[in-house]
């Protein structure tokens, strides 16, 4: 066995104490040469250095190891589970403890109960990342922000960081609890591992020991909200969860590493803090250059601030995931919506640059263009993954393309370089608020092309309709409800809205084939009952409404309401942005078996699918979905990337949270993702597939 040790370092700069674990040996044994690689990490020699697999988010390798004829005898390799399954501490008398991750939630609630919204404790089982691998070795964090680093042969560990962001309280958004990944950076001779934590500190550490990184901030530490106005740490939104996290990895290019932000939308108050756009030094954590994603007076589209709301309004950052054109010098950052998300008559105007694509420069952060998909937002409909950056073929021109898809259905496409949409986007009129205050805009932008890849709107004609009867049970349930095409605003009884707060697309992104130009898009029909009231009294509230939730309509027998498919994967060929194909993602069992439905002869319903991404390789598809194995169990399933026909499957050991990658290493190709086993108290794991 090799030797171990656990160094214990004083931090004078956050709460005491942090540890960190590393197992030497196997970190001289495998990372000595690495540093000194001239070459960069890339998919192309089998490794996995970004979230996105590349700077672009194509989340392509051209590995073909595995593939249709083999795919169905993929095994795990092996498996480990989540580094909060043990976790430490600080004690009020500056003592260390270790233990499990249950007994250190205990112990933290006891010390202070309202530390968790709603008394929970950290959701450890949210287990969202994907897994960088760079010179042999797996990196990682957790949904309590740990990180940790694994041999990627044999899954051993190397090391564990331990930031202990969990003893500040509950992360912001309704998704607590989520960390999709950490950041890579080396420049051939220091190699470094980035990534967020959830009470909002950018943290860097040494890859080859999981040690803070010299001269980062202090002691590897960079407090994310100083210097972001109306900052308070510490502070709280209504549900009592921290008003400023960090949820998705940061995004290194270059020298800089740019971190994303999650900031509450569930506020008492007009006023918040304000989701600037920052970059920091790879090597000292110093800002190197800033972006108001909020204007200020003199700078560009201040004017779409109505009524001075610049002044007090926040939110308006990227809480997903960047990508970037080195060529071009571009970052590409998708924005989201104004706090609070569902009414904005403290905030007239169109709000730039809300819910938008920017493109800016990597050297400056100038803005160089941009467009903004949603006008004033009101629907939650954050612009939520990476853009993906692809060449594509358009009546016999090249060109520089970028693809963002939405949580409304829609893929906006541009020239990169230019901010030129590909095809026409129409301003096109949509229904009025009539919310008291609200001034919701007049139109909104519609591509021409791609089509939608997942339904948008509610009316009676989308209800489901397996039968006559069913559909009567529906129009009976949205009684009281409003219906209305998409963009239909919130309302004071509740309207149904489809795509839903989720989506749609949403933060698993889709892929990019660079070989043929093709998008991947996963989607879901999910809907959402979208109501604003008057603030309770007690809140002292400024805002004059505030969404307070109301039960969706009730199908009896556990019948749905909308029609299939629940869930699909679409095939769109960008360059003629017309859908290739276009599939229902599972069988739908859960459905199907539905008393009433079980005597129908019904096609795929869909509805099996996660929040886990696409992955593409140079021959595969591959996607998880949530039953179909044995047993009717989760499995990972390759898909015919020219048809969408569904070619082979694997089972998993548990239910696929995270985005799968894939990694060559000693001649072998591995999948791995993140999974959470079946039952109660099963921890999630890390797991990698590959042939016997």
């Amino acid at each position: 066995m090799p030797n171990r040790w656990r160094p214990v370092m004083t931090n004078d700069s956050h709460r005491g104490v942090t540890a960190w674990v590393v197992i030497s040996v196997l970190v001289l044994a495998t990372t000595a040469g690495s540093a000194q690689r001239a070459e960069r990490p890339s998919t192309a020699r089998g490794e996995w250095p970004t979230y996105g697999g590349d700077l672009a988010s194509s989340k392509y390798s051209p590995l073909d190891q595995i593939h249709a004829g083999n795919f169905g005898a993929l095994r795990v390799a092996w498996r480990v589970k989540t580094p909060d399954a043990v976790l430490s501490m600080t004690l009020p008398n500056g003592a260390e403890w270790t233990a499990t991750s249950r007994e250190i939630f205990t112990e933290l609630n006891r010390l202070n109960p309202k530390r968790w919204r709603d008394g929970q404790p950290p959701f450890v089982s949210n287990f969202k990342a994907t897994p960088l691998m760079i010179g042999g070795t797996l990196y990682l964090n957790s949904p309590a922000s740990v990180a940790a680093a694994y041999d990627a042969k044999t899954g051993a560990v190397r090391w564990v960081y331990n930031p202990k962001g969990y003893e500040a309280g509950t992360t912001t958004m309704t998704a607590r609890w989520n960390q999709r990944g950490v950041a890579y950076w080396t420049d051939g001779a220091e190699e470094r591992i980035f990534w967020g934590t959830g009470d909002g500190y950018l943290i860097a550490v040494d890859a080859k020991t999981g040690r803070p990184a010299a001269g980062f901030g202090v002691n590897g530490r960079v407090d994310l909200m100083q210097g972001l106005p109306r900052a308070k740490r510490g502070e709280r939104d209504y549900l009592n969860a921290l008003t400023y996290s960090v949820q998705s990895p940061p995004f290194v290019v270059g020298d800089i590493v740019v971190t994303p932000a999650s900031i509450s939308s569930l506020v008492s108050k007009k006023e918040q803090i304000p989701g600037w756009i920052r970059a920091f030094d790879v090597r000292t954590g110093r800002v190197r250059w800033t972006f108001r994603t909020i204007p200020a007076p003199g700078e560009f589209g201040v004017v779409t601030w109505q009524d001075d709301s610049w002044a007090y309004s926040g939110k308006v950052t990227v809480w997903s995931m960047f990508s970037a054109d080195e060529e071009l010098g571009l970052l590409y950052a998708p924005t989201n919506t104004v706090a609070p998300d569902y009414y904005g008559g403290h905030r007239p105007g169109d709000n730039l640059f809300a819910e938008s694509i920017l493109a800016l420069d990597l050297k400056t952060g100038r803005r160089m263009w941009h467009f903004q998909t949603v006008h004033h937002g009101l629907w939650d409909y954050d612009n939520p993954a990476a853009p993906n950056v692809l060449d594509v073929t358009v009546d016999g021109r090249r060109i520089k393309a970028l693809a963002q898809i939405t949580k409304q259905g829609f893929v906006y496409t541009f020239d990169r370089a230019t901010g030129q949409p590909l095809w026409p986007i129409e301003e096109r009129p949509v229904p009025p608020s009539d919310v008291p205050g609200e001034r919701a805009a007049l139109t909104q932008p519609f591509p021409t092309r791609p089509a939608p890849f997942e339904y948008q709107g509610a009316t009676i004609d989308d209800l489901v309709d397996f039968t006559p009867e069913i559909r009567v049970m529906a129009v009976k349930a949205v009684e009281g409800y409003r219906l209305g095409p998409l963009f239909t605003p919130p309302s004071i009884e509740g309207t149904i809205q489809r795509p839903g707060t989720g989506g749609g697309g949403n933060w698993s992104g889709a892929a990019v084939d660079p070989e043929t130009g093709m998008l991947y898009v996963p989607s879901e029909q999910g809907w959402s009952v979208v109501r604003v009231v008057p603030p309770e009294p007690e809140l002292k509230s400024n805002l004059q409404y505030v969404q307070r939730p109301r039960p969706g309509p009730a199908m009896p027998g556990g019948l749905p309401l909308f029609k299939p498919p629940y869930s699909r994967m679409t095939a769109i060929d960008m360059n003629t942005g017309t859908h290739a194909w276009m599939v229902p993602t599972g069988n739908g069992n859960g459905v199907r078996n539905v008393p009433a439905l079980k005597p129908l002869n019904l096609p795929p319903l869909g509805g099996d699918s996660t929040r886990s991404g696409p992955l593409l390789t140079k021959t595969l598809l591959v996607y998880a979905l949530t039953a179909g194995g044995m047993g009717d169990g989760p499995r990972l399933v390759a898909y015919d990337k020219k048809t969408g026909k569904e070619l082979a499957s694997a089972d998993l050991p548990g239910m696929a949270v995270g985005t799968p990658m894939t990694y060559l290493l000693d001649g072998k190709q591995y999948i791995a993702l993140t999974v959470r086993p079946p039952g109660a108290d099963a921890l999630p794991e890390l797991v990698a597939l590959a042939l016997p």
